[in-house]
C-alpha cells in the first residue's frame, strides 16, 4: 500500500462527500492507494478551517492556487462551482497531477473541450463525477443491455426530476441565476451520461426548455426550470428525456425504462436498491416485471454489505467513484467517464439548448 495525498477544492456538499469517500474508500475497498486529506479549500479562511476540523484535513486554505500548488497534494478533487472548474484543472494538468471534477466538467462546452486538450496533454489519470450510474442497480442494467438480455433496443426514455424550486414562492437564489446552474446545466447532465452509458452516443435531438417561474422573491429568474428532448442515439433507438426542478413530488426522480425486442428494465433512483426487469419469455399469464432486489451478487455491493436487500446508499455511490479514481491513477489505464466522456454531456446539453432557441433538430456532429 501507498498513500497519496488528496486535495479537494470546495467543502460544501459535495466536497463533505469526497472527503468522506476519500476516508473510507481504502477500508471499503482494499485499495492500493490509500488517500491521505492533505488540504481542503473554501472561500474564505474560516470556513476552510472549519471543513479541515470537520472532516479531518491535515491544512487548510482560501486559495485554491496554494492546494494545488502544493507537493503534498497528488491528485485533486474539484467540488467546486461550475464556473470554477476550467482553471482549477488546467493549473492541475499543467503539473502533472490527476483531477476528478464534479459534473458538469465545464460551465460551458468551451470550458470542457478546453479541459479535455489539458488532460490528454498531461497524459494523467481524469475522471468526471457521475454517481448515480454506479449505483449497483443501474450498472447491473447496464450490463443486461450489454449482454443482449433484452433483445434489440427499441425505445428510451430517462428523467432526472426534482421538486426543490416547484414552489414559485421560493425565493430567487444563486440557483437561479446563470444557464450552469439551471435545469439543464445542473440535472440534466446526470440523465444525459446515464442514456450515453446505457445505450451508447446520441446522433440527433430536438428539444425545449423553459422558464416556468419568471420571477420569485427577491429576483428575477434567469435560468431554466425544465426541459425534454425527442432524440435518436447512434444504434437507432428512439428515446425521450425530460428534466425539472419544479416537479412536485419529485425527490430523487433519476428513472429510466428501456424497452427491448425480448424484454425490458426500469429503475428509480428513489428505490435505488431495485431494479425492475421483464422478460419476454414462459407463458402469457405468468409473465410481468420482476423486481429485484440487489445484493452481493451485483456489481461493487458486497463490499458495502454481504446482506441482499439490506442496500447501499448515496454515499456509497460517491466512494466507488473514489475506488475508480484512484485505480486510474494506479495503473494509469482511463476509468469510465473521463473528461472526455463529460465533454460528451455538455454537447448534448449544448445541442438542446441550440434546439431549443431554433426550434429544429440538431446534429450532435455540429457541436
Amino acid at each position: 500500500m501507498a498513500e497519496i495525498g488528496i486535495g479537494i477544492v470546495g467543502g460544501g456538499y459535495m466536497g463533505k462527500a469526497h472527503a468522506v469517500a476519500m476516508s473510507a474508500v481504502g477500508a471499503v475497498f482494499d485499495t492500493k492507494l490509500r488517500p491521505r486529506l492533505e488540504m481542503v479549500c473554501a472561500s474564505s479562511t474560516p470556513s476552510a478551517e472549519r471543513y479541515r476540523a470537520a472532516f479531518g484535513f491535515a491544512r487548510a486554505t482560501s486559495d485554491w492556487r496554494s492546494l494545488v500548488t502544493d507537493p503534498a497534494i497528488e491528485a485533486i478533487v474539484i467540488a467546486s462551482p461550475q464556473e470554477t472548474h476550467r482553471a482549477i484543472a488546467e493549473a492541475s494538468f499543467a503539473l502533472g497531477k490527476p483531477v476528478f471534477c464534479e459534473k458538469p466538467l465545464g460551465a460551458s462546452l468551451e470550458d470542457s473541450r478546453a479541459m479535455v486538450a489539458a488532460a490528454e496533454a498531461a497524459g494523467v489519470a481524469n475522471m468526471t463525477g457521475f454517481n448515480y450510474i454506479r449505483t449497483p442497480a443501474s450498472q447491473f442494467a447496464r450490463q443486461l443491455i450489454a449482454e443482449g438480455a433484452i433483445g434489440n433496443v427499441t425505445w428510451f426514455r430517462g428523467e432526472h426530476t426534482e421538486d426543490f424550486l416547484a414552489d414559485p414562492e421560493t425565493p430567487a437564489s444563486w440557483r437561479t441565476q446563470g444557464d450552469a446552474n439551471g435545469t439543464m446545466g445542473d440535472l440534466a447532465p446526470h440523465m444525459i451520461n446515464a442514456s450515453l452509458a446505457l445505450l451508447g452516443p446520441i446522433d440527433r435531438l430536438i428539444a425545449e426548455v423553459e422558464t416556468v417561474h419568471e420571477a420569485r422573491p427577491g429576483g428575477t429568474v434567469t435560468n431554466d426550470d425544465h426541459g425534454q428532448m425527442m432524440c435518436r442515439f447512434a444504434r437507432g433507438t428512439m428515446g425521450q428525456l425530460y428534466f425539472s426542478r419544479i416537479s412536485t413530488g419529485r425527490k430523487m426522480g433519476y428513472a429510466y425504462e428501456v424497452t427491448g425486442t425480448k424484454g425490458a428494465v426500469r429503475f428509480d433512483q428513489e428505490d435505488q436498491n431495485a431494479l425492475w426487469l421483464y422478460r419476454s419469455e414462459g407463458p402469457e399469464a405468468k409473465r410481468g416485471f420482476t423486481k429485484i432486489l440487489t445484493g452481493p451478487a451485483h456489481p461493487d455491493y458486497a463490499p458495502f454489505c454481504q446482506g441482499p436487500g439490506h442496500g447501499t446508499g448515496y454515499q456509497d455511490q460517491i466512494i466507488i467513484e473514489a475506488r475508480d479514481f484512484l485505480q486510474a491513477i494506479e495503473t494509469g489505464q482511463p476509468v469510465w467517464p473521463t473528461f472526455r466522456d463529460g465533454m460528451e454531456v455538455n454537447r448534448v446539453i449544448a445541442a438542446a439548448m441550440a434546439s431549443s432557441a431554433d426550434k429544429t433538430w440538431k446534429e450532435i456532429s455540429d457541436f
